[in-house]
């Protein structure tokens, strides 16, 4: 092969690699934006606040919200990472997979302990309470049931739930394009609107998993074969 010959095959090699990054990269800036907000109440919590009817729920249960924060932190970058496909042919792919999902469920339990046992702050409501309850319930079970499918090496069940799960954890960063709109054009929103506005984060990225899910299928990503069944095997 000639070096003129090379050369288009090297730079459509290089563009694919770019595009395959673009996911990850577009996931990592949406992420942090809860990151940057978690960061900053971890910041205050560690200053010994005084507490105040804004951080009350906080300051009263410092270990569910540093282990909230820190789970969720650690599945959102880490998740976003798992749609590189270069990284998932590799070993890397299996042993991250192993500390984002016990961070994730972490992230989802905690939430989910914050919302049963901490007081509702005035802009909530029970309509919102209801809502966390049901998507942090979601997202801890979507991750179990991630865990035991790919533990019996069913590797397409796995990849869907798993999707399923991060798309429920990284809604705050959607959210705050729910909103942010709303807040410009019409001000704060009432309990009711931000509970529906809310909601919306949550549902915009499950339909964005949905699609992901069926396009894998569509290409037949995970249809059997015998290298397949080596990495589910490696997987166990």
């Amino acid at each position: 092969m000639t070096e003129a010959s090379a050369r288009p095959i090297m730079s459509r090699t290089t563009a694919t690699r770019r595009r395959e990054w673009l996911a990850p990269a577009g996931l990592i800036l949406l992420s942090l934006v809860p990151i940057v907000a978690g960061s900053m109440r971890l910041t205050e919590l560690a200053s010994d606040p005084v507490v105040t009817a804004d951080n009350a729920r906080f300051v009263v249960f410092p270990a569910p919200v540093v282990v909230h924060i820190v789970g969720a932190t650690v599945f959102a970058l880490l998740g976003a990472l798992q749609f590189a496909p270069s990284l998932r042919r590799h070993r890397w792919h299996r042993l991250s997979g192993r500390i984002a999902a016990p961070a994730g469920l972490l992230a989802a339990l905690s939430g989910l302990w914050l919302t049963v046992f901490s007081d509702l702050p005035t802009s909530d409501g029970q309509a919102l309470l209801f809502i966390r309850l049901v998507f942090g319930t979601a997202m801890a079970a979507s991750i179990v049931v991630a865990f035991v499918a790919i533990r019996r090496g069913d590797i397409r069940t796995h990849s869907a739930w798993m999707t399923r799960g991060y798309a429920i954890g990284l809604a705050a960063g959607t959210q705050v394009f729910t909103m942010l709109p709303w807040f410009l054009l019409f001000g704060v929103p009432d309990v009711n609107q931000r509970a529906a506005l809310m909601a919306a984060g949550w549902l915009i990225n499950l339909a964005v998993a949905e699609v992901v899910i069926r396009r894998r299928d569509a290409r037949g990503m995970f249809r059997p074969s015998g290298r397949s069944a080596r990495a589910a095997a490696a997987l166990r």
